[in-house]
Parts: C-alpha cells; sequence; structure tokens
C-alpha cells in the first residue's frame, strides 16, 4: 500500500546506492521473480494476517516468503504486518489478543537479544512507535525472539540466517504519519485507542523523530551487516 512504505529506510537504503523495486499487492501488482532480486522487504498494512478471502494477495505474500526465507536465503526484513506474515508463513501463529500498542512504547532486548548484533549500538530500552491490535503468538520453530515488551513478547525475531523482523515501526519518518491518516479507519483507530487521543499521539511521535530516527539508522546498518556479509 502506498501508505505503507519503507519510510525513512529507503533514504537509508538510497544512500547506499540500493535501487528499490516497490510492489503494491493491494493495487493488483504482481510478485516478480524474486531470484532477480537481493533482498525482501514487507512492510505493514491494515489488514489482518488471515484476511485471505478480503485480501486474496496475502496467499500469494505468504508463499513468496515462505519461498524467499526457505528456498533462496534471501535477506529479509518485516515490519509489522510483515513481522505477522514472516511468523504465520513459516509455521508461527499471529492472533488479536484484545491487547494493543498505539503510540510510543519501550522494547527491551531479551536474553537472547542483549548481545545480538541487531541490536548492537542501541539503548537496553528504546521507544519505538508502534500501531497493533495483532501480535505473534507463536514463534516459529527454531526462531529467536530478540526484543519484547510488557504487551508484546514477540517484538523483534530472527528466522534463519537472514531473516528478521519487528512488529513496531523503525520506518517512521515526518511523512509517515500523512500517508497513515490516509489509510480509511486508522484517524479513528489511533484516536479510540491512544491513551491522550490522536492530537498527544502524533505529537509525542513528531517530537520523538529526531531520537527516532538515529535509532532506526542504527537498526538499518545493522542488518545490512548481518544479512550482506
Amino acid at each position: 500500500m502506498p501508505s505503507q512504505n519503507p519510510g525513512i529506510f529507503r533514504d537509508f537504503a538510497e544512500k547506499q546506492n540500493v535501487n528499490f523495486v516497490e510492489i503494491d499487492l493491494h493495487a493488483g501488482e504482481k510478485i516478480p521473480d524474486l531470484k532477480n532480486y537481493d533482498g525482501l522487504w514487507v512492510m505493514g498494512g491494515s489488514m489482518n494476517v488471515w484476511e485471505e478471502e478480503e485480501f486474496p494477495w496475502l496467499v500469494a505474500e505468504k508463499e513468496a516468503i515462505r519461498y524467499a526465507v526457505d528456498d533462496l536465503k534471501m535477506p529479509f526484513l518485516g515490519i509489522c504486518l510483515g513481522h505477522q506474515l514472516l511468523a504465520v508463513a513459516m509455521g508461527g501463529k499471529a492472533l488479536n489478543t484484545g491487547k494493543y500498542e498505539v503510540g510510543l512504547f519501550e522494547i527491551e532486548p531479551t536474553k537472547e537479544g542483549i548481545n545480538h548484533p541487531l541490536l548492537n549500538n542501541l539503548k537496553d530500552s528504546e521507544k519505538w512507535v508502534n500501531a497493533h491490535l495483532v501480535e505473534v503468538v507463536e514463534a516459529p520453530k527454531d526462531s529467536i525472539i530478540l526484543a519484547s515488551s510488557d504487551v508484546c513478547k514477540n517484538h523483534v525475531m530472527q528466522v534463519g540466517d537472514n531473516a528478521f523482523s519487528c512488529q513496531f515501526h523503525p520506518e517512521v519518518c515526518s511523512h509517515t504519519l500523512d500517508g497513515w491518516m490516509q489509510i480509511p479507519g486508522v484517524p479513528d483507530f489511533f484516536e479510540e485507542l491512544s491513551v491522550n487521543g490522536l492530537d498527544e499521539l502524533t505529537n509525542s511521535i513528531t517530537d520523538n523523530l529526531v531520537i527516532n530516527n538515529k535509532a532506526s539508522s542504527v537498526l538499518f546498518d545493522n542488518w545490512c551487516n548481518l544479512v550482506f556479509k
């Protein structure tokens, strides 16, 4: 979806001369032959991982993720819905548990994540932007959970050697919120579920962007160093 794009991660990648091909499955675009690419990013979306009747392209997307990660061993990054899709595609489970995180929440490394290279040079407790009702409740077999929050225990995940994902939104930049507000139902969702309402939510995210984007840059570099050795 155009409103769910790589955000500031696109800026980081372009500085390293990465050529992007963005595929909007919701608009009817088809998944290309992944053998012609060096990596796969799967971003967020307002749909749920199980809504295959309403969004039939989710079936193809899950299979593409499984193929990329399992068969091609392709460098992979999943964010929010992309995190949940990775889990489900690889045999895990994502559900609406009735708990949610909307706004800035502290995410802390697990025992396995404390010294993990993906989280190098990040604080022990970083505040990241969150906007989710669904969470990964069962991680894939042999995956590693690298970070969690009080609400969501599976916040950052590694599957195999080259696939990583996070429930929070490290890609958020100045225009991301504007894009989110164009999605039907999202403003009402934020207003209803954020602690102090929509205005306070957007102000807090905006005020924290400089700090967030510095942490995002570190996370992006760590991911690149891990998967493009």
